[in-house]
């Protein structure tokens, strides 16, 4: 009767993984060695022996029992990774799993049978052959242009099929779409198993930025610079918009860093819902070499009519006139 091999071995890890480190290796080899995922021959004993190797090192009074006694601190471990009687790695090991494990480690790749009644029903003894299950889904991040992403589109992807060959597809790129957000082509994920349906491609879309223009949902915001004259008397002004060109009315005495809002200006998306454009107002002082003498003595006639503009400061009480 063969020995088991050493359950640190099973899982690849040493003697002083940390807790940690045992359930990520044991997620990693039971996705790749699960009979209904693997081909290889063997994956049924080989994902039995991982489980039991899991059972005892996750369980931190089983791990110290083994880890000074070896398999005989396991009840009834006396056969090979084939199974056998006792607590060994027989035909129903993997029936231990909690269906939040489940989860976690398989995903969709069961279509969810994990949740079904009391225990796996497809596999691991009792449930029969296991039913149509669909394939895993994929992930891949795609980065599209701003425009794009406002006015929506065509865009062509390429990528790795699940057989390693390339594949293109044709996207069709709903507008008003936002940074993050996911889209999910139906049936390009990996194949299903007992006639079950593909899984799906899911693109995590990341929006390029604009030179001058920033996004908050649908709605957009532009810097626009005002002279003097303009925010003292008021002006009409022209803004960018994404396609042309608005005007906007700037009034009479406006600060720096005023928000004007132009209504139905920003994005409209795929369910016609429409965004506003913010014009944030930069008053923009002309440089000594653009004025000429006359226009300085102009301005130093007016300053002292002027009223004091730090005089509404918060620490106006705090400074002294020189």
């Amino acid at each position: 009767m063969a020995v088991p091999r050493d359950y640190y071995k099973v899982l690849g890890i040493s003697r002083s993984s940390s807790p940690e480190e045992v359930k990520s290796a044991h997620r990693r080899l039971a996705r790749e060695h699960h009979p209904d995922l693997s081909q290889e021959e063997g994956a049924a004993e080989r994902f039995n022996e991982i489980q039991t190797a899991y059972d005892v090192l996750s369980d931190p009074e089983k791990r110290k029992k083994y880890d000074r006694y070896g398999h005989a601190s396991v009840s009834g471990a006396t056969s090979g990774p084939g199974g056998g009687p006792g607590g060994g790695p027989g035909a129903g090991a993997w029936q231990d799993i909690s269906p939040d494990d489940f989860e976690s480690i398989f995903g969709e790749s069961f279509g969810g049978r994990g949740r079904r009644g009391g225990g796996f029903g497809g596999f691991g003894g009792g449930g029969g052959a296991p039913g149509p299950t669909k394939g895993r889904d994929l992930e891949h991040e795609l980065e599209i242009g701003f425009a794009a992403a406002a006015f929506g589109g065509a865009e062509r992807l390429r990528l790795g099929g699940p057989d390693g060959s390339p594949i293109e597809l044709d996207l069709k790129i709903p507008s008003g779409i936002k940074d993050g957000a996911t889209m999910r082509v139906r049936g390009k994920g990996l194949p299903g198993s007992g006639g079950g349906p593909a899984g799906d491609l899911l693109l995590q879309i990341r929006v390029g930025r604009h030179p001058w223009f920033t996004r908050d949902g649908l709605d957009l915001e532009v810097t626009v610079p005002i002279n003097v004259v303009e925010a003292t008397i008021g002006a009409e002004v022209p803004v960018p918009l994404l396609k042309g060109t608005a005007s906007l009315h700037v009034p009479a005495g406006v600060r720096s860093g005023s928000r004007m809002r132009l209504r139905g200006k920003g994005i409209v998306d795929s369910k016609d819902r429409t965004g506003d454009l913010y014009a944030v107002l930069e008053i923009v002082a002309p440089l000594a070499e653009e004025i000429t003498d006359e226009d300085r003595d102009t301005l130093r006639e007016m300053g002292p009519r002027l009223p004091d503009p730090r005089g509404e400061t918060p620490w106006a009480g705090e400074v002294g006139a020189d």
